[in-house]
């Protein structure tokens, strides 16, 4: 029986459709959820995409996080099931308190978009075994409210405990200064993404999505691991 994978669909989502056929890509089945929905439909895991949320003008996230799917999604999350929040995702993770941290806007105080290169820290998680410690890959990048911040003690533990799943290590080519630059959003410490302290639950500011197949996007397939590490961690269960 193919493993399902709920992706959840808020007013302003947009790459809810992207996310899914990556689930499909990694061998997964994919679960349309609705905000609104209160049933995840018995599925194995859980992905919040990436686009934008009503309530943004609040702060990112701080609406949805009180869609009625973000109930059972929280408490499934807090009993082991895996939950990757990806962009707009990871914003909503944090105001759930599902992971530690928040999103403000990036230092520049401009959107930016542009393929990625990360450095995997930690593939402990449920959805990061497939890569290599230290691998570096290039997924893209589309933010206006990327720049992570916690407080020192709370990066000290990330830190500290390997919490760290992602980090921005080298930016793009073009000529302009948010293209080239290292850290695209002033994230602190280089900052790309986050899991819990179990492993289950990942925020990450890029869009593995993105970079799933050869002719679409970056023209290379290393955000795929991210989907086929999550297939390798429900079979194996």
């Amino acid at each position: 029986m193919t493993a399902r994978v709920g992706v959840v669909t808020f007013p302003g989502s947009l790459d809810d459709r992207d996310t899914g056929r990556a689930v499909r890509l990694a061998g997964l089945e994919a679960v349309p959820l609705w905000h609104r929905d209160t049933d995840l439909k018995q599925v194995d895991a859980v992905v919040l995409p990436g686009g934008f949320s009503y309530g943004d003008y609040l702060r990112a996230g701080a609406i949805s996080r009180f869609s009625p799917v973000m109930g059972p999604v929280v408490e499934q999350a807090r009993a082991g099931m895996p939950v990757l929040g990806i962009c707009n995702g990871f914003q909503v993770l944090t105001e759930t308190h599902l992971l530690p941290g928040a999103m403000l806007r990036n230092d520049h105080l401009q959107f930016i978009c542009r393929d990625q290169t990360l450095r995997v820290e930690n593939t402990a998680t449920a959805w990061t075994g497939a890569y290599q410690q230290g691998q570096e890959i290039s997924v893209p990048l589309k933010n206006i409210d990327g720049r992570y911040v916690a407080e020192e003690r709370v990066l000290d533990e990330l830190e500290a405990e390997g919490r760290v799943v992602v980090r921005y290590v080298g930016g793009g080519q073009g000529g302009h200064p948010l293209t080239e630059r290292r850290n695209p959003n002033g994230s602190l410490r280089d900052i790309a993404g986050v899991c819990n302290a179990a492993g289950n639950v990942v925020g990450l500011m890029p869009h593995p999505e993105h970079a799933v197949e050869p002719l679409v996007g970056t023209g290379r397939t290393d955000g795929l691991g991210f989907f086929t590490s999550l297939l390798r961690k429900l079979v194996s269960a």
